[in-house]
């Protein structure tokens, strides 16, 4: 995020297979033993193997250099972590004098120092941004103040470092970043943040981390989504988990909102999904943002005392900081680190089936590693790809969404809370009855945003206006003449003349009778023009 407002995209695909099996064995090769706070599988862990899960927020440093004590407001309300905004030159420096108090200052209100260089942000796009390469040169530049820090300070090495032009750019440069700062001698914990202004719709972070993760000799680097208007649903969030999951590579989620230009991203699954998965959050931001998005404010005018509507749900919410933070352990705090997996849960016996849902109820697994039993992950048999049917911290689930006449081969896993994953319990299985009624779909196009010569659509929202559920869907609608689509997410799209046609990816197609789901795009049009694709229709598969 910055301190002003721009339009972040997105953009949904299917999860690289072939990118995941190479992450996972890079993820296994040995490493270099790192110093201080470092990655163990997809953990961070502090230098005494203590398991650290960040729960914290950012903090405007650059801008607003005189509030400094609002270190204090942020422990205050629980953090244990924060990230704070700095510039090598972009926007008022920050010199090693002043980073060397940023880190005493973090240390005196015992939070983890997250330190990123904002100079980078929607570099390609954004005039004025930076490349990584110099943001490793400002870190070269206040290296004095960071050395002997390792237990205490993250290095972010650069701010959505890649706007939306040429994002496949950002494998190369971020694994020349890491290996710059390594041949200068930071043997900290490392974070390096997606391109697509962080929100990484084209996936290039997601399907080259791998790439990256090989460049760190001392296999000590994290990667950090940023989660606004793309991840506005709870399918969109937990396949991007998942797939981090999956490559067994450690993930953050750098930056998130309760809100944004680009759409309105799902904070309730965000934070539970953080929590249930063990995964560090820090929200976007303390206080002092411009630029319309001054709703991102946590408190009114750096005043502690006066939480906003945002500061009130990830402070003291369900999921929230105030609740999940565990201070770290060499501030005195912590909890130690669990590795031990859960029990197996029993087998799931099936109940109620019907033409589009079933009730799934199985015996509780235990967990004796310290960190407790933090649900349920329930899964279809599909071979090498199993789908995620839905999640629970209960001993039975509801599905819905099934397609009739389907047979089910389907099995549990329990999850922690430190994230580690049991076996698969033994399959059930069971037969959707025949469907009945009709299926049908409605389709409504919101205009999210506009400028001279582009716009956003989002939300494009469908809706099962039947009485049977459907497995996927067909928008079509007609752009006006000189315009093109430039960009879509959560939606397999084509262009053939000025008809478009969107159809459902493949987790978002099944729609019981009522439900919907949504996905977006960008179009570009000629200057001063002021029309927009109209002409929608949907169709039910």
């Amino acid at each position: 995020m910055r301190k002003r407002q721009r339009l972040r995209m997105a953009q949904a695909a299917v999860t690289t297979v072939l990118a995941l099996v190479i992450s996972v064995l890079v993820a296994a090769q040995p490493a270099n033993a790192a110093v201080g706070l470092r990655v163990s599988g997809r953990n961070i862990v502090e230098a005494n193997g203590s398991n650290f899960i960040m729960r914290g927020v950012s903090h405007a440093h650059t801008w607003y250099t005189g509030q400094l004590s609002s270190l204090g407001g942020i422990k205050s309300y629980g953090a244990n972590t924060v990230r704070v905004v700095l510039s090598g030159g972009r926007w008022p420096a920050n010199g090693a004098s002043d980073v060397a108090n940023v880190v005493a200052q973090c240390k005196a209100w015992k939070m983890i120092c997250v330190l990123e260089n904002h100079d980078t942000t929607g570099y390609g796009e954004q005039s004025g941004a930076v490349t990584l390469d110099a943001a490793v040169n400002y870190w070269i530049s206040v290296k004095n103040a960071l050395v002997g820090q390792e237990d205490y300070v993250v290095i972010n090495i650069g701010n959505e470092p890649i706007g939306n032009n040429n994002a496949s750019s950002w494998t190369q440069a971020t694994a020349n970043a890491v290996a710059k700062m390594r041949s200068n001698g930071f043997q900290h914990l490392l974070m390096v943040d997606a391109p697509n202004w962080g929100q990484d719709w084209q996936f290039v972070m997601r399907d080259t981390a791998a790439t990256v993760a090989a460049a760190d000799p001392q296999r000590n680097t994290v990667f950090s989504i940023h989660m606004y208007g793309v991840f506005d649903t709870a399918a969109e969030i937990n396949a991007y988990l998942d797939a981090f999951r999956t490559a067994g590579l450690p993930l953050v989620i750098g930056e998130f909102g309760f809100n944004h230009s680009d759409g309105d991203p799902d904070e309730d699954t965000i934070m539970a999904q953080a929590q249930s998965r063990g995964i560090g959050y820090i929200g976007w931001s303390w206080s002092g943002n411009g630029g319309g998005v001054e709703y991102l404010d946590m408190v009114t005018n750096f005043n502690p005392a006066n939480l906003t509507s945002w500061g009130a749900r990830i402070f003291t919410g369900a999921n929230g900081i105030r609740q999940t933070s565990r201070e770290a352990t060499i501030f005195g705090g912590g909890t130690p680190t669990d590795t031990t997996p859960p029990t197996t849960p029993g087998t799931p016996a099936a109940s109620n089936v019907t033409s589009s849902g079933a009730t799934l109820s199985w015996t509780a697994s235990t967990d004796s590693g310290g960190s407790g039993l933090a649900g349920y992950d329930v899964y279809r048999e599909q071979g090498a790809n199993d789908t995620l049917l839905g999640q629970t911290a209960t001993t039975s689930i509801t599905l819905t969404g099934l397609s009739a006449s389907t047979q089910y081969q389907v099995y549990v896993r329990a999850r922690d809370g430190a994230g580690n994953l049991s076996g698969n319990s033994a399959l059930a299985t069971f037969t959707t009855t025949t469907g009945g009624g009709n299926g049908g779909c409605s389709v409504t196009a919101t205009t999210g945003s506009q400028w001279s010569n582009g716009y956003v659509i989002q939300p494009v929202t469908v809706t099962n206006t039947g009485t049977a559920p459907i497995r996927g869907w067909t928008v079509t609608f007609t752009l006006p003449s000189g315009h093109t689509v430039t960009g879509s997410w959560s939606a397999a799209v084509s262009t053939s003349g000025q008809t478009v046609t969107a159809k459902n990816e493949s987790y978002n197609g099944s729609l019981a009778p009522n439900g919907s789901t949504t996905f977006g795009f960008q179009g570009g049009r000629p200057n001063n023009s002021t029309s927009v694709p109209s002409g929608y229709t949907c169709t039910a598969n």
